[in-house]
């Protein structure tokens, strides 16, 4: 199957350093999901480089670039290592490459490293991005407007597109980005109800009205949530309206 080249979008380092990793299998490539909704799989980054290492065998090079709003590493392997050979701490350098995770830690894998010669090239950078995360907050505020009146992610993506002639590219980050934000808040909510049932419990489980009297989580959540841990295994009902842990 065909994929669609994916364009650098030009980012802070923070963009990818405190966004939503999502690995994809197969061709489709993996990206970042920021917090205005913006996916990332090819990133264009410039800084400084304040660290740099080479392995004793010269199979792994990494470096560290900070732009002033975070710090991130930039990895190369076996044949690529010769793509920082050029490169020196307190270098200016922009790169275009793909981000990735492990161990918790967003990295990039280069398609380049290139030294900035030109003094202004870092401040251009900066108004390109100002530039387009203007556009995108402009998106996201009527994303974010309108997603209240639609229980169906979906059929608000094709509201989007109707009525605001919006790009379904940029629309379908944002309603991500609320997909994974929602699921997100649906594991916390699970481990505080799971704590809260461990402090109340004084060993014949918790009525379910008395958890809804302590925890100040919205009613339908709160059901949906527990019908999880029930089906997970991690809770059971020992009397009709009783939850308790396994």
């Amino acid at each position: 199957m065909e994929t669609k080249r994916q364009p650098a979008i030009v980012s802070r380092i923070s963009d990818l350093t405190k966004s939503r990793f999502v690995k994809k299998d197969g061709f489709e490539p993996s990206y970042v999901v920021t917090d205005m909704g913006i996916k990332i799989s090819k990133a264009k980054i410039m800084g400084s480089v304040t660290n740099k290492y080479v392995s004793e065998d010269g199979n792994y090079a990494a470096i560290t670039i900070d732009d002033e709003t975070d710090a991130i590493r930039v990895k190369v392997f076996k044949e690529d290592v010769g793509m920082l050979s050029e490169i020196n701490e307190g270098d200016i350098v922009i790169v275009v490459g793909k981000p990735r995770e492990y161990a918790d830690e967003i990295y990039i894998i280069p398609n380049f490293v290139r030294k900035v010669a030109d003094p202004n090239a870092f401040l251009l950078h900066k108004l390109e991005i100002l530039k387009e995360l203007k556009h995108r907050k402009r998106i996201f505020d009527i994303v974010n407007s309108q997603k209240s009146n639609f229980a169906d992610l979906e059929e608000l993506k094709v509201f989007l597109q109707k009525e605001y002639a919006l790009d379904e590219d940029e629309t379908s980050g944002i309603i991500e980005y609320f997909a994974l934000f929602e699921n997100s808040a649906k594991k916390d909510y699970k481990s505080l109800i799971i704590e809260k049932i461990k402090e109340l419990d004084k060993g014949k489980g918790v009525e379910l009205a008395k958890l809804t009297q302590e925890l100040d989580i919205p009613i339908e959540i709160l059901s949906e949530s527990i019908n999880e841990l029930l089906e997970d295994g991690l809770c059971f009902e020992p009397l009709p309206g009783t939850i308790k842990l396994v």
